[in-house]
């Protein structure tokens, strides 16, 4: 399988990348970001791209692949209405309209977060955007889509979050997280299960198109 990431020097993209590389079933694997992951793996190759827009320069690299796994994302924290929009429903959909153009047999894969609203309806505004962008990325021409829906996530094999304040919980808090998880896997994951859950619909699909935690886990 040939599958394509986006956010991959993010704490669950980072996640996502390792399983990718440590799985047997795997044999290419392409990173899309603005800057480089700083990992060297014989199956991983990277494109270093800043128009998250426009992906005409770089369309005939995007073609042949299986599945995307789609992990770039932001905190809504301090952001306006519009600027949130456009890192998340514009930038996915610019690339996801893309892939689907150039792969109409990929599966593509995207991660959302507990909570999304899929009225679009509700008061929550990030919940409401992310509704949008799930819904309207189950409407495109793929094989299949996914929304990964994760809560607490606990980060693994050296992942670590970009946004320094959720870093320091994380390093704080690191010796609960193993007890959190099996005791409550409704409520917490861990970036290995992620990328493992999302390989394995990848290959053999699954009944419901949004996956909240339990589905993620039983995978």
């Amino acid at each position: 399988m040939k599958v394509i990431i986006f956010g991959a020097t993010g704490m669950v993209g980072q996640g996502v990348l390792r399983e990718c590389l440590v799985d047997p079933g795997i044999d290419r694997v392409l990173v899309v970001g603005r800057s480089p992951t700083g990992v060297r793996n014989a199956k991983l190759t990277e494109i270093i791209h800043e128009d998250f827009l426009n992906y005409s320069a770089i369309e005939a690299q995007l073609t042949g692949y299986d599945a995307c796994f789609f992990c770039l994302g932001v905190s809504s924290i301090g952001m306006s209405e519009q600027r949130y929009r456009h890192l998340t429903y514009d930038l996915t959909l610019a690339a996801a309209t893309t892939l689907a153009r150039l792969n109409p047999q990929m599966v593509f894969t995207y991660v959302t977060g507990a909570g999304t609203d899929s009225t679009e309806r509700g008061r929550r505004m990030w919940a409401r955007i992310k509704g949008k962008t799930e819904n309207d990325l189950l409407r495109l021409p793929f094989k299949a889509a996914y929304m990964f829906r994760p809560g607490a996530i606990q980060p693994l094999h050296g992942a670590r979050s970009k946004t320094p304040w959720v870093q320091a919980v994380y390093a704080v808090s690191g010796p609960l997280w193993s007890v959190l998880r099996r005791i409550s896997p409704r409520l917490v994951t861990s970036t290995e299960q992620i990328g493992r859950a999302m390989i394995r619909v990848a290959r053999e699909g699954y009944p419901r198109r949004v996956l909240e935690m339990e589905d993620i886990n039983s995978l």
